[in-house]
């Protein structure tokens, strides 16, 4: 962030921040980590002048596709055209992850902007069609249709995508349980006919106490309403998760 910070008053009116370089600096949750050797990406139109810098990567677009923002001093391209730019070097799975974290009105999604836009589905297709064609687009045609709204972090998105790959049925999201009309807990996601809430364990639930004392808590009053409550760590969602999709189907198996 400073070597962009340290860029930004040298760019010229029409360079701004793209790519992978402006989802990081947005904070969305680009699957790659962002090295200090890595070129910062730089969009300029097509008819202005590249950048000659050294670390800098420079790409060309159409006017009509730059859509500009300061950021804590940055010109920055705006976070649907910055996926779109560098669409090519993601999957799919990863390209739903990051149109979930756009759409989100959470304010529980770990590391994200206060002050990020916030999109609309209908929006990131009107962009798309707009833009046309591009490197990828197909695959993130493919993946707007996949997303949902409501998510609360990258992981969750995750867990969701890899349930309906092994065939299981998709989960609501952010389900709302209610015992006689009193709010009892959101769950991350859920069977709702069934009573199973599968729920993802980040790194706030150990750090603090309270959230800790909160979850078991939580899970108590869940059981005590008969739902199977399944908690799933980043462990779990590694090498194709199978210990966790044994435990979930045993879980609708006993329903």
């Amino acid at each position: 962030m400073e070597r962009v910070l340290s860029l930004a008053p040298r760019l010229r009116s029409e360079q701004r921040v793209g790519g992978s370089t402006a989802l990081q600096v947005w904070r969305y949750p680009h699957p790659n980590l962002w090295l200090i050797e890595d070129d910062i990406e730089i969009v300029v139109p097509t008819d202005a002048a590249r950048p000659r810098l050294v670390g800098v990567k420079s790409t060309r677009l159409a006017r009509s596709r730059i859509r500009g923002w300061m950021l804590d001093g940055i010109p920055i391209v705006d976070p649907i055209g910055a996926l779109f730019m560098c669409a090519k070097d993601l999957t799919e799975d990863q390209i739903v992850v990051l149109l979930d974290s756009m759409i989100t009105t959470s304010e529980n999604y770990p590391d994200i902007r206060e002050n990020r836009p916030i999109f609309t589905p209908a929006e990131i297709a009107v962009r798309l069609r707009e833009w046309r064609r591009f490197p990828s687009c197909g695959q993130v045609r493919d993946a707007l249709a996949r997303i949902r709204h409501h998510v609360e972090s990258p992981k969750e998105t995750e867990t969701r995508l890899l349930l309906i790959a092994s065939g299981l049925p998709e989960p609501a999201v952010q389900h709302s349980v209610y015992d006689r009309g009193r709010f009892v807990a959101r769950v991350d996601l859920a069977y709702p006919g069934l009573k199973i809430a599968i729920e993802y364990e980040g790194d706030g639930h150990r750090r603090s106490k309270s959230q800790w004392r909160h979850d078991i808590q939580r899970q108590r009053d869940l059981e005590d309403l008969g739902w199977i409550v399944i908690r799933v760590t980043e462990l779990d969602l590694r090498h194709g998760g199978a210990p966790l999709l044994h435990r979930i189907r045993n879980a609708i198996a006993a329903r």
